[in-house]
């Protein structure tokens, strides 16, 4: 079941945000996934706190270590997953490889699936040992999306694409992610070219995606814009409500272009 490919429709841009799970802590995620919900969003991707999260820019690893201080863990997460899925757009699970690994495969992937996740990223396994992961998220129908760098070579690209579930996401410039520094649009139309020539799957773009005129930069491009770090930093600092009503207002000054 692909159920992730499913919000991507022709011509148009589906819109992914993400966000952090617990911060700064559970009840402001609950009100900020319905604000989501409410507000246009395709699908989430739903952070996990980690440590040590090396694709993370300061915007987002900020977000994890306030999720850590308040005690927020892997097993929350999936609990609060479980909770709200069925009211959500389909949810996509980014965690890092030694959660994974120490929950085990298995039961990760069993515990995802009973959560409702429709995709998992895990952005720090590579495409040589991808395939334990891949074979227990898709023995429950979980969809895994992989990166492709601007630095990757065509023909790994193409091997990234092929075993890719869902969508391809295409990080649209070296480093980690944070909203300070743009696409650069050339660049990312030539790496895209190379996608297109070698897979039909929806392509989304993320990383440094911030303001109207990038999404509108990415339209015709790809199929998906992927929004983290400025969403975050929108509602930096408040709770409940007041996030949620950041969120709604940062949204849709987007909403024209997604």
């Amino acid at each position: 079941m692909a159920r992730l490919e499913s919000i991507f429709k022709p011509g148009g841009l589906a819109f992914i945000p993400y966000i952090m799970a617990g911060d700064p802590d559970l009840d402001t995620t609950r009100a900020i996934l319905t604000a989501l919900a409410q507000h246009g969003a395709d699908a989430i991707e739903v952070g996990i706190p980690y440590g040590d999260p090396l694709a993370d820019g300061p915007a987002i690893a900020a977000a994890g270590a306030r999720a850590l201080a308040n005690g927020v863990t892997l097993q929350k997460v999936l609990a609060l997953v479980g909770e709200m899925h069925a009211s959500l757009p389909p949810l996509i699970l980014f965690t890092y490889y030694n959660l994974v690994y120490q929950f085990g495969l298995p039961a990760f992937a069993r515990a995802a699936a009973d959560a409702g996740a429709a995709g998992v990223i895990v952005p720090d396994v590579s495409l040589e040992e991808i395939e334990p992961l891949r074979l227990a998220l898709g023995a429950h129908a979980i969809d895994m999306p992989l990166l492709v760098a601007p630095s990757t070579p065509p023909e790994r690209a193409a091997r990234i694409a092929e075993q890719s579930g869902g969508f391809i996401y295409v990080v649209s410039r070296l480093g980690v992610t944070g909203s300070g520094r743009a696409p650069d649009t050339e660049p990312l139309r030539a790496q895209i070219a190379v996608l297109r020539a070698a897979t039909k799957k929806p392509l989304a773009v993320g990383f440094g995606i911030s303001t109207r005129e990038q999404v509108d930069a990415v339209r015709g491009l790809a199929d998906g814009v992927i929004v983290g770090s400025a969403l975050i930093d929108a509602y930096a600092g408040a709770r409940g409500e007041e996030a949620a009503r950041r969120v709604r207002a940062y949204v849709d000054g987007l909403s024209a272009s997604v």
